[in-house]
Parts: C-alpha cells; sequence; structure tokens
C-alpha cells in the first residue's frame, strides 16, 4: 500500500489518491478510538445538527419560492429584504451546517477537507453569516424610515434603493472576507494534495490579525445588535406618539375602523418578532465573544468539555438556529404567508394524488 507513494505520481495517481485517503481515514479511526468517551455536548450536537439541516433546508427554500410569487400583501421592499434574509440564512445553513459541521462529523474524509476548499468553505460562511446579520439591519432601518420618516421614505424605501443597499453589503461582506481564505495552510500534505485547515503560525501573534479579529467582533455581532435596538428605540417612540394622536382623532369619528393603523401594527409585529429573535439568539455568542477570544472554533476541540467551551459551542447553535426561524416568525405573523403555504401545500399533495391515481 505505501509503495505507490514512492513511484512516479504520473503513472499512478489514482492509487495514490486512494490511498491517501485510506491513510487519512485510518489516522482519524485510530485517533477517534484513543477516546472512550466524547463530551456531552458534543453527543448534543451529533443530534442537533442534522436535525437543524433537515428543518432549515426546506423552511429557507419554502420561505423563497413563496415570498418570490409577490402575493404575502408586503410591499417591495419588505419582500426583497425578506428574500435577501431568507437566501442569505439558506447559505449559513449550507456552508457552516452541512458542508463544516456535518461533514467533519460523518464523512472524515471528502473532498471538502482539501485545504484550497475548506479555506473557501469558510470565506463563504463568513460572506453568509455577514450577509444574514446586516440585511436583518437593513430591514429594521427601512421599517423605522418608513414609520419614523415620511419625507425621507419617498426617496428611500424604493425597490432600486434596496437592490443597491442589498448589493453594497454582499460586496462589502465578500471583501472584507477575503483574508479569511488566506488565513488556513493545510495540516498535513499527501503525495503533494494538502489536507484539512489549521491557522497559520503568525495567526496568534500578528498584529493584522489581532486587529482583523478584533474589527470582525465589532461589525459582527455587536454593532449590529446595537443599531437594530436605536432602530426599534426610535421606532417604538414614534409608534406611541401617533398613536395617542389617531386615538384622539378617532374618539371625534363615528367611524372607530382604522386600517393604516391596522397595517402599520401587522408590520411591527413582524418587524420586532425578526428583531428580537435575532438578538435573543445571538445573545450568548455575543456575550462570549466579548469575554473569551473563539480560539476554538475548529473541531480537534471538541474534546474539550470546560464551561467556557460549552458557551461558545451552546452558542453557535443558538446562531445557527436563527437560520431557520425566520420563515416561523412569518408564518405567525402574517396571514396572507400563511394562506400562500396550505396553497402549496395543497397543490403538491393534490399533485402527487393525481400522479399517484394514474
Amino acid at each position: 500500500m505505501f509503495s505507490c507513494l514512492e513511484e512516479d505520481w504520473q503513472t499512478h495517481a489514482l492509487p495514490c489518491v486512494c490511498c491517501s485517503c485510506i491513510l487519512i481515514a485510518a489516522a482519524q479511526v485510530i485517533f477517534f478510538s484513543c477516546e472512550m468517551e466524547y463530551p456531552i455536548i458534543y453527543e448534543v450536537e451529533r443530534i442537533y445538527f442534522p436535525i437543524l439541516a433537515i428543518i432549515a433546508i426546506p423552511v429557507n427554500i419554502v420561505a423563497i419560492v413563496i415570498l418570490a410569487r409577490g402575493k404575502c400583501g408586503l410591499s417591495e421592499c419588505i419582500t426583497c429584504y425578506l428574500l435577501a434574509m431568507a437566501a442569505a440564512d439558506l447559505a449559513v445553513t449550507m456552508t457552516d451546517v452541512v458542508m463544516h459541521r456535518l461533514n467533519h462529523m460523518y464523512f472524515p474524509v471528502s473532498f471538502l477537507l482539501l485545504t484550497p476548499v475548506c479555506s473557501l468553505r469558510h470565506a463563504l460562511y463568513n460572506v453568509s453569516i455577514d450577509c444574514s446579520v446586516w440585511f436583518t439591519v437593513a430591514f429594521t432601518f427601512d421599517r423605522c424610515a418608513a414609520i419614523c420618516y415620511s419625507n425621507f421614505k419617498q426617496k428611500y424605501c424604493r425597490r432600486r434603493t434596496v437592490t443597491v443597499i442589498l448589493s453594497v453589503i454582499f460586496v462589502g461582506s465578500c471583501l472584507r472576507s477575503i483574508p479569511i481564505f488566506f488565513l488556513y495552510q493545510p495540516v498535513i500534505v499527501i503525495d503533494n494534495i494538502p489536507w484539512y485547515c489549521t491557522g497559520r503560525p503568525n495567526y496568534a501573534t500578528s498584529i493584522f490579525w489581532k486587529a482583523y479579529e478584533c474589527i470582525e467582533s465589532i461589525v459582527n455581532p455587536l454593532l449590529p445588535i446595537c443599531m437594530i435596538l436605536v432602530f426599534n428605540a426610535l421606532t417604538i417612540r414614534h409608534i406611541i406618539a401617533t398613536s395617542k394622536v389617531r386615538k384622539a382623532l378617532r374618539s371625534t369619528s363615528k367611524n372607530h375602523n382604522d386600517p393604516e393603523m391596522e397595517n402599520r401594527r401587522n408590520s411591527m409585529i413582524l418587524l420586532f418578532a425578526l428583531s428580537a429573535n435575532f438578538i435573543l439568539l445571538w445573545m450568548t455568542t455575543v456575550v462570549h465573544s466579548m469575554t473569551w477570544q473563539l480560539v476554538n472554533c475548529q473541531y480537534q476541540s471538541k474534546y474539550f468539555d470546560g464551561p467556557v467551551y460549552i458557551v461558545q459551542q451552546v452558542g453557535v447553535m443558538l446562531q445557527l438556529l436563527s437560520s431557520s426561524t425566520n420563515t416561523c416568525i412569518y408564518g405567525i405573523t402574517q396571514k396572507k404567508f400563511r394562506a400562500e403555504l396550505k396553497h402549496g401545500l395543497k397543490f403538491v399533495f393534490t399533485l402527487n394524488g393525481k400522479c399517484f391515481m394514474n
């Protein structure tokens, strides 16, 4: 088995690749067998992440399909933001939950563990999580501008403006994630093929990486959470002041129905539900990042069972859960979204029934 590694690579390319895979798999099996038991948090993750992937992927796809139809009674601006948020959440699930965590847990040898692919995967995850967070901030600001500043609303809350804002966020996230691709180096090189990713030796001592990590911890998610809280506070203050005025006017009118306030109430329920969901599910990660650097993000640290590591992993699980809860919020708060979902399920089951009958 080892002789092929000593012969000409051009003649024995395929056997050498096979030998490399066997060697890596054997090394991992031996390494895993040395550990008689796993920490509880790792056992929880082995159950949690497959369930999350099974739920989050179809849920976000359904949300994208329903929102793209444009029949939920939402404005074009809101629909564009919700579509972008659903697409970003789907990208987070694919790049981190499926291609990273599940791949490490259940597929110890795959092309995703090649160093260039692994580095690209980390960079893509950084882009997707960045977009998911900042799309939420942009949506919150859009609603704040639409409700609190009617003059500004006419210029800002337009489809073209939304497209530009979403594009700027995406491009900015891509540019900020470029250093992530060059952060990693191979753990092992077999037959000139680099495998796995580990931080470069100067990562812990480099001023550049220290500054980059400090800026990243502020840009995502500390600053977004502060901005969401500020925008929502301004929105709530304006709604309370406006509601008092409108109630006084309605008290002198025979018609007590106020469709404007009803539409505004539905919009606010959606906004506050999305904001509260984002803040609550990210709070553990925020607190953790403020007290301890995320240096155990690689899976060789999964045997650590200290309280700091457990808090880190719980924060990661809650953070990734936020990528599948937005659709549930749409269904709970938006009547027309529920109607579209029921219509789609009815169509699918009817179509299956007809195919089955035929």
